[in-house]
């Protein structure tokens, strides 16, 4: 059973039956599943109501951020709080299936007793992550739920169609979005087009994109090369590429991004702020930026990597670091974590040891 070791926490004599609610008009967080929800709520209520299930979405932290129910399973889920706002991550409620998808990034499905929570230890759920269609990192989740008396073993294969029509309708969203990848080897995509860019003219878009309000041209230089002599004239050409291949959206006087803007960077941020732990480590796909040499993207990939380093230092779950580990641009910290974590008789301690 995939269960993190403070989920099960519980007061002696008083097990829980339903999962916390969160305001969500009060969180910062923001997914970027929101949108694509407003364009497909229909055709997930249809699913919902002709299956006689509950639908959920819910975020990359398994925070539920809308529902439908069918008939015969509306109330079940509002006792246990299986609705908007409901924190369903595995350190609250313990195991299932809409938390395990989000762990393992892939379908999963959690039958009557193997979940925690014994509210809903008659039920069967199905679940599917969802993707960024165009930067691939894991935005939030699906699951469709039943009695167990219902089991379908069409249910994962249900699921997973639900998430790929969000996805379909996430990518048709970026249309006229700027996406963004500086986690690893930077890309640039406009629409579903990618940017054929030097390293330096991605590097100037990402600095735009962590500068909303715009940067003022010498700003902008003294961010890109620092104290090095270049000329402005170098970087005016910079820009100009850049708007032609874009189609203009650069304003001027300060340059700023005029589109909508989709970035890794920005999304991993945003997760770690909003102690999403588990979905922040999932999304670590590489260094940000590795080979900048760019003074200010050099001091954000430090500040990055001080914030992931406190998030590794908050999680207790084994499994999900040595699945983490894959990554050797964290391989140290990852390490280490485990090292404090597991005993030095697990067949893993010993050889961490003599990795380190």
């Amino acid at each position: 059973m995939n269960t993190s070791t403070d989920s099960l926490m519980q007061p002696a004599g008083h097990p829980q039956t339903a999962a916390p609610l969160v305001d969500l008009s009060t969180r910062h967080y923001q997914s970027p599943l929101l949108l694509a929800l407003q364009h497909c709520q229909a055709e997930l209520q249809h699913i919902a109501n002709q299956a006689d299930m509950v639908l959920a979405v819910a975020d990359a932290g398994s925070t539920i951020l809308w529902t439908q129910s069918g008939r015969s399973m509306q109330q079940a889920a509002e006792q246990v709080h299986f609705v908007a706002g409901g924190q369903w991550a595995e350190s609250a409620v313990g195991h299932n299936a809409l938390a395990l998808a989000i762990k393992i990034a892939q379908p999963s499905s959690v039958i009557a007793a193997e979940h925690t929570m014994v509210s809903i230890c008659d039920w069967v759920c199905y679940a599917a992550p969802i993707f960024h269609p165009l930067t691939q990192q894991l935005i939030g989740v699906i699951d469709l739920s039943t009695h167990f008396s219902r089991q379908n073993q069409l249910g994962l294969i249900a699921a997973t169609h639900c998430a790929q029509r969000i996805q379909k309708h996430l990518q048709h969203q970026h249309q006229h979005t700027l996406t963004l990848r500086a986690l690893g080897t930077p890309q640039a995509h406009f629409g579903t087009k990618p940017l054929k860019l030097t390293p330096r003219q991605i590097e100037v878009l990402i600095l735009l994109a962590l500068h909303p309000k715009g940067l003022h041209l010498d700003q902008l230089h003294h961010a890109l090369y620092g104290e090095r002599k270049v000329s402005a004239t170098t970087l005016k050409a910079e820009i100009s590429h850049l708007r032609r291949r874009l189609g203009g959206v650069i304003a001027s006087r300060p340059y700023r991004l005029l589109v909508p803007i989709s970035a890794d960077f920005l999304e991993l941020e945003a997760l770690i702020t909003a102690g999403y732990i588990e979905a922040a480590l999932q999304n670590l796909t590489g260094l940000f930026m590795p080979q900048s040499n760019s003074p200010f993207l050099i001091n954000w990939r430090h500040y990055l990597e001080a914030r992931l380093s406190l998030l590794l230092q908050q999680t207790h779950d084994v499994e999900l670091l040595l699945t983490l580990i894959r990554h050797q641009d964290y391989a140290p910290e990852l390490s280490q974590r485990l090292m404090e974590l597991i005993a030095p008789s697990h067949p893993i301690y010993q050889r961490l040891q003599a990795d380190n």
